[in-house]
Formats: C-alpha cells, structure tokens, sequence
C-alpha cells in the first residue's frame, strides 16, 4: 500500500490544477507617420498604451491560456491607408465563417470557447492616434499625444491624451483626461455599469450630453442650461458651445472637472 504524507498530498492536488500556458510572444515595430492610425484588436485580453518619445511605434503581445492552445492564435498585422491594424485572430469555426483582421473593427473574431488571452503592450509615437478594441479585458492608454478611441465590453477603461477621446465599455468604468476639447464631431464616453469621469481644459467650449440613471451628477464648470435639467441629467452649454461631449451610463455617478 502506499502512503501519502501530507505535503505529498498537497503537491499532488496542486498539480492537478490546469497550468497556464504561456508562449508565442510578438514584437512588432515599425514607423507609422503623424496623422495615421495604429489599432489593436484583441478579445479576451487587457492593453496597456503609452506614449513614447521615439519614433516607432512598438507592439508587444503575450498570450496564455489554460485549457486552449496558444498558438492556436495568430497575431495577424494589416496595413491600410489610414495606419496599421494588429488583430489577434482566433481559430474559425466549422460553419464557413472564417476570423479575419480587418481595419475598424469590422472584422470577424469568434473565439469559440477558446480561453487564450492576449495580453498586449503598446508604444504610441507623439501624433500617431490609437485605436484600441477588446472584449475581456481593461485597456489603459497614458501620456498619448493624438486622437484616442478604446472600446471594450467587460473591463474599465483609463485614457489619457494631450488631443482628446472616445471610449466605451458595457461592464466597466471610465477615466478619461483630455488636453482639448476641438475634436471633430462628438466625443462619446458610454458605459452601463460604471461611473464616468471626464477632465478637461480650462475654459473649453462645448455643448454637453450627460446622462445617468442610477447615480448622481457633477461639473467643475460654469454650464448653462439648454433643455432638461434635473439630478441624473445634464444639458447644456460650457464656455460658448461648441463641440458635443456625450455622456451616458446607467449605473454610475457622473463627473466632469477641469484637469488635475
């Protein structure tokens, strides 16, 4: 008969836990001119971008998984007239639609129950803008120097950019610092469960959209009232009007400040 002492026992309960994988780095760089675009376009997997001094941007990526394969998931680079777009493209399917990495967002990328995660890094060149796509997963975008736009589904978000930004999430809050406030257009920070935080320049002029359901209100700046009014919605003018913020949650406060 064999014993098991305790320790060895432990060991063995502690090797039964699936192990995580991890494997199949990428790193990318490449110049990208002022003006364009570098987009990433992940699933299940958090990013993290920043500015950088240099003139390349560079792309890092790490996946891992339990169960699945990580090399089943390909990094896939397009180039297109507007920038660069890097996806991480999962297995296809059985049923003819293939996965594929298309610039904005308008490609297909069915996981399938595949649990490989892509972690990425990304380093922004002062005027290249950022554009950033998960599902599972937190994006975080410091220091930038150009336009920003980050959407996600379950995971907050956090921007910061000397230009300005739109972000949306379903499941998450929202952080975002703009250094000015004459984006073309609306900028649109949209999320359900999770408060919004916007800081702004002074003296900014814009027309103002913010609402929320289940939370309460603030504003750093002098607004004045243009249409409904009341403790979960807000809208109006800042300054002489101007380019429209929309803000809308569900549950969650609201605040917009000038910059910190």
């Amino acid at each position: 008969m064999i014993r098991l002492t305790p320790l060895l026992a432990v060991a063995l309960l502690a090797d039964s836990t699936p192990a995580l994988a991890q494997r199949g780095d990428f790193d990318w760089r490449r110049v990208i001119a002022s003006g364009k675009t570098i987009e990433i376009v992940g699933v299940n997997g958090s990013i993290d971008a920043v500015g950088t001094s240099g003139r390349e941007v560079e792309v890092e990526a790490v996946k891992r998984a339990r169960r699945s394969d990580p090399d089943d998931v390909r990094i896939e680079v397009v180039e297109h007239a507007d920038g660069v777009t890097i996806c991480a493209v999962y297995p296809s399917g059985r049923n003819g639609e293939r996965n594929e990495c298309r610039e904005g967002g308008r490609g297909r990328n069915n996981t399938r129950n595949n649990d490989v995660e892509v972690m990425w890094t990304v380093k922004v060149p002062a005027g290249v803008r950022f554009v950033g796509r998960t599902v599972n997963g937190e994006i975080v975008a410091r220091r930038l120097d150009a336009e920003a736009e980050v959407h996600t589904v379950n995971g907050s978000i956090s921007v910061e950019t000397s230009a300005w930004a739109s972000a949306t999430t379903v499941n998450g809050s929202i952080n975002a610092r703009m250094g000015r406030a004459d984006w073309r257009g609306d900028a649109e920070l949209e999320t359900v469960n999770g408060g919004i935080t916007v800081d702004l320049p002074d003296s900014p002029n814009l027309d103002v959209d913010a609402s929320t359901v289940n939370g309460s209100m603030s504003t750093d700046f002098p607004l004045t009232i243009r249409g409904k009014w009341g403790p979960r919605r807000m809208t109006g003018t800042i300054g002489q009007g101007g380019r429209a913020l929309v803000m809308a949650t569900v549950n969650g406060d609201m605040m917009l400040r000038r910059g910190r």
